[in-house]
């Protein structure tokens, strides 16, 4: 082959080469430089802080009272029932007859007949009226009205947690035999009962269906709702310093000191020191130290 011819050929393969060779080399670079990208240290769980809001309740215990009773009295003395018109536990209007009473023969003066008649509207309470028993206006009433049926629950509060309790907050209550009632707190009432430190609270009953007079209940009142962020109880250490939680930046352990709210289940509002959605060992531990290199791996369902 002719010098000039072969000259060329050797000049492309030597170019090729180097090409060659740069690629690998570049290769090489590339592949260091995903690995030291990559984060060192040891594998970790982690959680991102979340966003909720808990809510503080107090439970109480009580009995069922009328809000307001009427009692009803003749106006007239000196006679006795002859008819009892309404049942014990029934509804009843204004002016509507309860029941009528005569004088007795040996009583001259006075009317004949009166017939006793509710004040209000409401739910009439009486125990057992005999026929022939006497009525008198001076004596025990012969019917109790509550009045327009209104039920109340009153509980006893402890003077600890009774600044807790606003009038107007929500209660959920639940009778002995499982009904399940809603009602308002309406008062709580200023004296104090000097053995038990504890004053009355009234929550006034929304709803009138399976209630009783006397029945025992307890009640649960949501007294605080704070929101913000929140993690696992397993994320918090607890050191000479308070309360410390773990969390990883950029690959690193970073340790910040926090302030715990209210607890819900197994998780722990956080009210100072974390905001929502930064990211936190899921368990913490002693093992880690400020500025440890980690891999951070998120807990199932997390991103």
């Amino acid at each position: 082959m002719n010098l000039f011819c072969r000259e060329p050929i050797s000049l492309a393969r030597r170019a090729g080469f180097s090409i060659f060779l740069c690629l690998f080399v570049s290769s090489i670079c590339l592949v260091v430089q995903a690995r030291a990208a990559e984060p060192q240290g040891m594998a970790v769980s982690t959680i991102k802080a979340k966003s909720a809001c808990f809510v503080d309740s107090i439970q109480l215990t009580g009995h069922i009272e009328a809000r307001e009773e009427v009692l009803v009295r003749p106006d007239v003395e000196g006679l006795k029932i002859s008819k009892v018109l309404v049942e014990d536990g029934a509804s009843v209007t204004s002016g509507q007859a309860l029941a009528q009473l005569v004088r007795p023969e040996y009583i001259s003066a006075g009317p004949n007949n009166v017939t006793v008649s509710a004040p209000a509207t409401g739910t009439v309470l009486h125990k057992t009226l005999a026929i022939g028993m006497p009525a008198s206006s001076r004596g025990d009433p012969l019917f109790r009205i509550i009045r327009d049926g209104d039920f109340e629950l009153v509980v006893q509060v402890a003077l600890t947690e009774a600044a807790k309790i606003k009038p107007g907050q929500t209660a959920r209550i639940e009778a002995l035999d499982g009904t399940e009632l809603a009602g308002t707190v309406r008062l709580i009432e200023p004296q104090v009962d000097p053995l038990t430190q504890s004053s009355s609270a009234r929550i006034q009953l929304r709803s009138k269906s399976g209630v009783r007079l006397g029945m025992f209940a307890k009640a649960s009142i949501d007294t605080v709702r704070v929101c913000g962020a929140t993690i696992p109880l397993s994320s918090i250490l607890y050191g000479p310093q308070g309360s410390v939680v773990q969390v990883v930046r950029n690959n690193h352990v970073e340790t910040k000191l926090v302030k715990i709210g209210p607890l819900s289940g197994k998780d722990a509002q956080i009210q100072e020191g974390l905001v929502a959605g930064e990211i936190v060992v899921a368990r913490a531990g002693a093992f880690l130290r400020e500025g440890d290199p980690v891999r951070p791996v998120p807990l199932e369902g997390q991103k």
